[in-house]
C-alpha cells in the first residue's frame, strides 16, 4: 500500500531488508572462504620403500618426525612398498626415513618452504650402513 504523502509502497520493507542482508552475507563470505581454504591447506608426504634392485619392500616401517613438535608418526609399507602421511601442517619441517631388516634408509628432509602440497620420496633401505 502506498503512503499518500511519500508515494512509497511500505508493504515489503521486511523482504527488502532480508534480501539486502542475504546479499551482503554472500558477498563478504566469498573472500572469507578463500582465506579459510588457504589456511587449511595441508601437505602430504608419500612414496615407496625399496630394497636391492629397487624391489619394493613390504612391511618396512616408515617414520615421519615433526621437527617443530618432535612428534613421530609411523606407517608400515604395503605390498608395493608405498607409504602415505596425510594432513600435515604446511608450517612445519619434517624428517622421513624407513627401517627394514635391521637397516635404516638415509633421512629425507621435508621443508616448510617447499610450496608443493604432495611430496614424494623413495626411501632406499639397502644403501644404509
Amino acid at each position: 500500500m502506498k503512503n499518500r504523502n511519500t508515494g512509497v509502497d511500505h508493504r515489503y520493507p521486511y523482504f527488502f531488508h532480508y534480501s539486502l542482508r542475504v546479499l551482503l552475507l554472500a558477498v563478504f563470505s566469498i573472500p572469507l572462504s578463500k582465506v579459510s581454504l588457504a589456511q587449511g591447506a595441508q601437505k602430504v608426504v608419500e612414496g615407496r620403500v625399496v630394497g636391492p634392485g629397487n624391489q619394493p619392500e613390504s612391511g618396512a616401517i616408515v617414520y615421519l618426525k615433526n621437527d617443530k613438535t618432535n612428534d613421530i608418526k609411523s606407517f608400515i609399507s604395503i605390498a608395493d612398498g608405498s607409504y602415505r602421511f596425510g594432513q600435515l601442517s604446511p608450517n612445519a619441517d619434517y624428517e622421513v626415513w624407513a627401517e627394514y631388516g635391521g637397516k635404516k634408509s638415509p633421512t629425507k628432509t621435508v621443508s616448510s618452504f617447499d610450496s608443493k602440497k604432495t611430496l614424494s620420496y623413495e626411501l632406499k633401505v639397502y644403501l644404509a650402513k
